[in-house]
């Protein structure tokens, strides 16, 4: 039987599902997006995993052309710990294609390395998702 995947937030930029089974909050990027719609996807998963005390997440970054610098301050200062504070504690990363993706990605890592959230890399989805299952 297949999972089914709750929506947590959606729009043509970005979306945010759970996984019940896997117990995993999951985002992916759709196409380039102002601040306050990344900032809104993901407040509303950080909302999602402090509620059902989730410890994962799985960003699928692949489509993620790179951000404003505010956007990815915003990310290291407010959403990691904010988010870290919530019980985030494994995050799967699949890498933007672009290369102002990748560096902007590797900045959150570190920060969220220094908050204690065990990171890492994957090139496919399904690779990211073997790995938080495995946890």
């Amino acid at each position: 039987m297949a999972e089914i995947a709750y929506t947590i937030y959606s729009s043509d930029y970005i979306s945010v599902i759970y996984h019940p089974e896997t117990k995993i909050v999951h985002h992916t990027f759709h196409k380039a997006m102002p601040g306050s719609e990344l900032r809104a996807a993901l407040n509303a998963g950080t909302n999602f995993l402090r509620r059902y005390s989730v410890t994962k997440w799985l960003s699928d970054e692949r489509q993620n052309p790179g951000l404003a610098p505010e956007d990815v301050q915003y990310q290291i200062t407010d959403w990691a710990p904010r988010t870290a504070r919530a019980g985030w504690k494994y995050w799967a990363i699949v890498v933007p294609h672009s290369f102002e993706g990748k560096a902007d990605i590797m900045s959150v890592v570190q920060a969220s390395y220094d908050l204690g959230i065990r990171s890492m890399v994957f090139s496919t989805v399904q690779e990211a998702l073997d790995w938080l299952i495995s946890l």
